[in-house]
């Protein structure tokens, strides 16, 4: 058993100085020592993680004034008219883009003929909701969550919380016209 730990050692050993003689040509280009490497201090260490920890929080401190900032600020959203609901079938839904040409939204006709429009990305991981007729529920097919197609509410699934809920409003001459976009399924 002995014999079997020396040549092991012996084997990390030789292994160690075959390194250095290859690396010994391009010492020059990189002048940091293998004894050089342990010469962190535990305070040295210490002082890193706290001025790097610092700035991280720092950070995060300015995104979150920012977003609180941001949220105050009233949005003035466009009204829009989607194309084609007037033509959606009750118990379907048509997809559409609001407020903006990159803002995917979903436009969902129930069975009873009542219009709801949420924003068509799933509060998990932003994967595309769609609407099961099979079930009634906007769907998410990425982690198998879904949503109510009234409300926009979690039902189950990792999501935890509701889709973004468009405000919408149905003319006499059955267009619907899109006026507001609000987080979470909350009003604002």
């Amino acid at each position: 058993m002995n014999d079997e730990l020396s040549n092991a050692i012996a084997k990390v050993m030789s292994d160690d100085g075959n390194v250095r003689k290859v690396t010994a040509p391009h010492q020059a280009e990189f002048p940091y020592g293998r004894e050089d490497e342990a010469s962190v201090t535990r305070r040295e260490f210490c002082n890193f993680l706290f001025l790097t920890s610092s700035a991280f929080f720092v950070a995060s401190a300015g995104f979150a004034a920012k977003a609180a900032y941001d949220a105050r600020i009233p949005t003035d959203f466009p009204r829009m008219v989607i194309p084609d609901a007037e033509a959606l079938s009750p118990g379907s839904a048509l997809s559409f883009y609001y407020p903006g040409e990159h803002d995917s939204a979903i436009l969902v006709r129930t069975p009873e003929g009542d219009y709801y429009a949420f924003g068509q990305k799933c509060t998990h991981l932003m994967c595309p909701v769609y609407y099961s007729k099979k079930t009634g529920d906007l769907e998410c097919p990425c982690h198998e969550g879904a949503f109510d197609s009234r409300t926009g509410a979690v039902l189950y699934g990792p999501p935890l919380r509701p889709l973004d809920r468009i405000e919408i409003e149905v003319g006499s001459d059955g267009s619907v016209t899109a006026f507001g976009r609000y987080g979470g399924g909350h009003g604002g």
